[in-house]
């Protein structure tokens, strides 16, 4: 409890608010912690589940978290429920040297298997044509992009972290796409939020908790049985992908008690990336398709850009971006309305720390408020409405730094180039050759499902093949 901490203000709600975005947020939702902070200011404390807990709001404090004060504030905290998936391992919920060996190791390796390289940037357009082709598929139909979009992306991350991309109609990969949407879900459920308080009890009880677990069993067991088969022809000088290059790491330290290289980590890691890769820019892709489908004149403004500077006759390529400020702005302003991942992922305190002149203390949580960022109206001149133009001034493209899709800090997104890159190709081979549209009797929205990312709702859209 936070009770004898008296430096900074304290909330609490009665009962649970039903715009739950975040498994940290159980019983807050967006809209309820924006009251908070117009009501009490920019530092607040929350108590989440078992967790003491301190929101943190305004460019200025989010800033100083990650610039000044970064130190104090690299570990992550981990809830009951995690340690009993991942313990402390992989490269989203580790710390101390764990985080600092998988992330210096996984950027390297990122590196060396085509990140910031053409070759990467080739994989990615290829897989932008079979989703073409997998869309035109539907015939201009109503259709759920929301797997098609999934497979795609995942692809590209499977091709560095597998070394093979799976076909879209794949069984076991169908599986495995879908257990990940599940335990998306199924984190910020009320059983998994039960378990992080009273885990001696809920552990035995039946509920969404157990599902999770078995999710999260059979994931870790089919990267468990590609890690085995990597091994059956594994030769250490030519690695072909992540694993390859995670087991020549672990014939490094023969002691694996003096270092992450381990097994479960390889699992872990390999996890993290699948989820990290696959989850956050499918989700905004399938934002920005809804946005056309909802905002036709912005859709309209798109296609005249890329019919302009591309044509009809060659694949989008990154460097296209440069001169397609429009476009490069419609895929800013889907990342700031879809707001997918709306308190960042958290961070934990070190040691005890002073943040505007309130002690805050070690083991606290801190969560930086992006929904309040990418919603200041004085930030933006219409926070609410999908407008573009905030990313446009004088007919090009305008870096806005209050915008952190992406977090900032060393524990910043480690795949943000990688994912820039596929929302640009993905995005504009899409817009390029369909024109999408709400079904003719169904009305689309930009409501959103609970999740461990803000997503949209299931929905069907048309893609019509451009002539």
């Amino acid at each position: 409890m936070l009770a004898p901490l008296q430096s900074y203000r304290e909330v609490s709600t009665p009962g649970l608010h039903p715009l739950l975005h975040s498994p940290y947020l159980t019983g807050y939702g967006e809209d309820t912690i924006l009251w908070f902070v117009k009501k009490y200011g920019n530092v607040l404390s929350l108590d989440f589940a078992n967790i003491p807990s301190v929101v943190v709001s305004g460019m200025p404090l989010i800033k100083e978290v990650f610039t000044q004060l970064e130190p104090n504030f690299l570990n992550r905290p981990v809830t009951l429920l995690r340690q009993h998936l991942f313990s402390k391992n992989g490269l989203i919920f580790s710390s101390g040297q764990t985080w600092k060996e998988q992330r210096r190791f996984t950027l390297m390796t990122l590196r060396n298997f085509g990140l910031g390289k053409k070759s990467l940037e080739q994989r990615i357009q290829e897989e932008a044509q079979h989703l073409v082709d997998a869309i035109g598929e539907e015939g201009g139909q109503p259709f759920d992009p929301h797997f098609n979009v999934n497979n795609a992306v995942s692809n590209i991350i499977c091709t560095v972290t597998f070394g093979e991309r799976f076909e879209y109609h794949d069984s076991q990969f169908q599986e495995m796409l879908r257990l990940l949407d599940e335990v998306m879900c199924l984190e910020s459920s009320l059983m998994c939020q039960l378990y992080n308080i009273f885990p001696r009890i809920i552990h035995y009880l039946p509920g969404s908790h157990q599902t999770l677990f078995r999710n999260w069993r059979k994931l870790k067991l089919f990267v468990s049985d590609i890690i085995d088969n990597h091994r059956k022809d594994w030769d250490p000088e030519e690695p072909r992908d992540f694993i390859d290059a995670f087991l020549k790491e672990m014939t490094k330290y023969p002691d694996k008690t003096t270092t992450s290289f381990n097994e479960e980590n390889l699992i872990c890691s390999t996890l993290d990336l699948f989820f990290a890769g696959t989850e956050t820019t499918s989700t905004t892709l399938r934002w920005a398709l809804l946005c056309m489908a909802l905002y036709p004149e912005v859709q309209e403004k798109v296609q005249a850009e890329i019919d302009r500077v591309i044509g009809q006759g060659r694949q989008p390529i990154l460097a296209d971006r440069e001169s397609m400020p429009y476009t490069n702005a419609v895929i800013h302003e889907v990342q700031r309305i879809g707001n997918i991942i709306p308190f960042n992922v958290p961070r934990e305190g070190t040691g005890d720390t002073k943040l505007a002149g309130f002690d805050l203390p070690k083991g606290i949580m801190i969560l930086t408020n992006l929904t309040a960022l990418h919603r200041d109206p004085k930030e933006w001149a219409t926070p609410d409405i999908f407008n573009p133009e905030h990313f446009l001034e004088n007919g090009q493209f305008k870096k806005r730094e209050s915008f952190l899709p992406f977090s900032m800090g060393k524990r910043a997104c480690l795949g943000e180039q990688l994912a820039r890159s596929e929302l640009f190709i993905f995005f504009t081979a899409l817009v390029q050759k369909f024109t999408f549209k709400p079904p003719a009797d169904e009305k689309l929205s930009l409501q959103f499902r609970m999740s461990v990312t803000v997503s949209p709702v299931s929905h069907r859209i048309c893609a019509i093949p451009r002539l």
